[in-house]
């Protein structure tokens, strides 16, 4: 049976004692058993928090780490870093950091073998533009990103794989995916891994929606057969709202 998760995606907010905070709220939550809940503050914050987490079940994951494992790239954080702190597993390929920071496909194949290298999980995003899917192509779109991002690796390295479905018009636009056009993609999905690898592997991945996921739409989108969660931004910031989301399985 698919995991079901949900992984709140920071980005680049909340300072140490903000950061503090929220945690404190999170703690005071009742967790769902059958959900694996994340959160991923920024880099600063990673050692405190995965301390105030770790006797609790929320997960602590990074946002990015950089493809080497360690040399002369100022400002970067490498995997055995974000290990030596108790993270082992990180975002790659969020749409902020292909569309801000020129990450393409062949960079972010690099930063997945790295991470599988290192023994860490990885949540691979990916998603179309606007106009891709006015021009009709967001399904190639797709495919060619899971082609060129991940479909080198072998089938054993599928169990530390989550995939994470970002409509990148709906990403701090207001705009959602439809729950039937978040199921739609995720089933293309799952059928395009099934073609390149199994159906066994293309129906044990677990792939998250994520594109303003609200505690109002969260219960229709998780809804859906082949949606088992969500990569949460805004929402994620405030522990009502987020746990809102995380319980939106079910109802």
């Amino acid at each position: 049976m698919r995991k079901k998760i949900v992984a709140g995606n920071w980005k680049m907010n909340n300072d140490l004692s903000q950061t503090q905070d929220l945690l404190a709220s999170l703690k005071t939550q009742v967790i769902p058993e059958d959900v694996s809940v994340m959160v991923g503050p920024s880099f600063t914050n990673l050692y405190q928090a995965f301390q105030s987490l770790k006797d609790h079940p929320i997960e602590v994951i990074a946002q990015n780490m950089h493809q080497s494992s360690e040399g002369a790239y100022t400002g970067e954080v490498s995997a055995p870093m974000l290990r030596s702190v108790g993270i082992t597993t990180v975002i790659l390929g969020h749409s902020e950091r292909r569309a801000y920071f020129n990450e393409n496909d062949a960079l972010l194949a690099e930063k997945v073998n790295t991470a599988l290298d290192n023994d860490m999980k990885v949540i691979f995003c990916f998603g179309e533009e606007l106009d891709e899917r006015k021009a009709n192509n967001h399904f190639n779109i797709v495919k060619s990103q899971l082609e060129k991002g991940l479909f080198h690796i072998s089938k054993e390295h599928w169990s530390n794989i989550v995939l994470a479905y970002e409509p990148v018009w709906a990403i701090g636009t207001g705009e959602t995916a439809s729950p039937e056009q978040a199921q739609e993609m995720h089933s293309f999905v799952r059928k395009t891994i099934a073609s390149e690898y199994t159906s066994q592997i293309a129906e044990n991945v677990s792939i998250l929606y994520g594109g303003s996921v609200k505690p109002n739409n969260a219960a229709e989108i998780f809804g859906k057969e082949d949606v088992d969660g969500g990569l949460i931004g805004g929402a994620a910031l405030d522990a009502q709202s987020f746990m809102a989301i995380v319980n939106g399985f079910g109802k």
